[in-house]
C-alpha cells in the first residue's frame, strides 16, 4: 500500500532517528526471500560494518547511500513497516530483517516487520541503474504540466492504468490517482492521449496538490490492523480523513452530493463521482 507519501514519510521517520550516520553493526535476516539479488549470508556480510552516508527516495523505493559506494534499495510493498526498538528487543513474529544500528554511544534497532512478506531489500553497486525505468518525480520541479502533457499525448491507455505504471510518474498508486482523477475531474477510463492541455494542466495540479498534502499531515492509514501503514515512531497517516473518493463508495461526492461509485479498471478497485468525472463517449 504504501505510495509516494506514505514512504517520503519513513524517510524522514528514519532521518529523525538518527539513521544518516549511524553504522550497522549487525544484521538478522529472518525471512530468506526479503533479501534480493543475493544469498542471504551474503547481503549480510556486505552489509555489516557500513555506515549510512544518506537517505532518500525515488519513486515508492527507499535508497540508503552507504559508505564505500554500495547502496541499499528497500521496497516496502505491500505491508512493510519499520519499528524502532531497543537493543536485545525480541523480534515481533512479523519482523523479517533487523538492523542492530550505532551512532556514537548510542545503540539501537530497526526492526523490518512485513505481514504479507512482499516487501524487498537490494545492495547495489548501481541504483541509478535499477531505478532507471521510473518516470519523474511528481513533486519536483522539472515535473511541469508540460511535462505531463509529454507523457500522455498520443497515449491510448485510459488515465488510470497509464498513471499507475511507474514509468510515467514515480510513486502514485491507487490512492492517490483516484483522489486526483477526482480533483482534476477526469474519468478513470478516458484515453490519455485524449486530454487537452487545459485537462492536463488541472491533472498536474491535483497530483502535487493531493501528494504535498499527505506528505503534510504523514500519509494515509486506511484501517487499524497492524498491517497498516504506520510512521517509523508508530503514528497513523492523517490523510484518511481528507480523502474525497478513495473507498467512498455510497458517500456523497463533497463537490455535487451524488454518491461516490467503485467500478474496477485495470483490474483494480476505483473510485469516482459519476457526474463530476463523466464517462468517455
Amino acid at each position: 500500500m504504501p505510495e509516494l507519501p506514505e514512504v517520503e514519510t519513513v524517510v524522514r521517520g528514519l532521518r529523525a532517528a538518527g539513521a544518516v550516520g549511524a553504522r550497522i553493526r549487525q544484521v538478522d535476516v529472518r525471512w530468506p526471500r526479503t533479501v534480493a539479488g543475493a544469498a542471504p549470508a551474503a547481503f549480510v556480510a556486505a552489509l555489516r560494518g557500513r555506515t549510512i552516508r544518506r537517505l532518500a527516495r525515488r519513486g515508492k523505493h527507499i535508497v540508503a547511500d552507504l559508505d564505500g559506494g554500495r547502496h541499499l534499495l528497500v521496497h516496502l510493498r505491500m505491508t512493510g513497516q519499520f519499528h524502532l526498538e531497543a537493543p536485545g528487543a525480541p523480534p515481533d513474529p512479523h519482523d523479517r530483517l533487523i538492523l542492530a544500528l550505532q551512532r556514537g554511544r548510542r545503540r539501537w534497532q530497526l526492526h523490518y516487520r512485513d505481514t504479507r512478506k512482499f516487501g524487498r531489500f537490494r545492495l547495489t553497486d548501481s541504483p541509478r541503474t535499477l531505478l532507471a525505468r521510473l518516470g519523474p518525480e511528481p513533486l519536483a520541479a522539472a515535473f511541469t504540466a508540460a511535462a505531463l502533457w509529454a507523457r500522455l499525448a498520443g497515449r491510448r491507455r485510459m488515465l488510470k492504468p497509464l498513471l499507475l505504471d511507474q514509468s510515467t510518474v514515480a510513486g502514485l498508486g491507487n490512492i492517490y490517482v483516484d483522489e486526483a482523477l477526482w480533483r482534476a475531474r477526469l474519468h478513470p477510463c478516458r484515453q490519455a492521449g485524449t486530454l487537452a492541455p487545459a485537462e492536463t494542466a488541472r491533472l498536474h495540479a491535483a497530483i502535487r496538490k493531493v501528494l504535498r498534502e499527505a506528505v503534510d499531515i504523514g500519509g494515509t492509514s486506511l484501517g487499524d490492523g497492524r498491517a497498516n501503514f504506520y510512521s517509523v515512531a508508530g503514528r497513523r497517516g492523517r490523510h484518511a480523513d481528507n480523502l474525497r473518493v478513495f473507498r467512498r463508495t455510497g458517500a456523497p461526492c463533497p463537490r455535487c452530493g451524488r454518491p461516490v461509485v467503485r467500478i474496477v479498471v485495470g483490474q483494480r478497485g476505483t473510485h469516482l463521482c459519476p457526474r463530476c468525472q463523466p464517462p468517455p463517449e
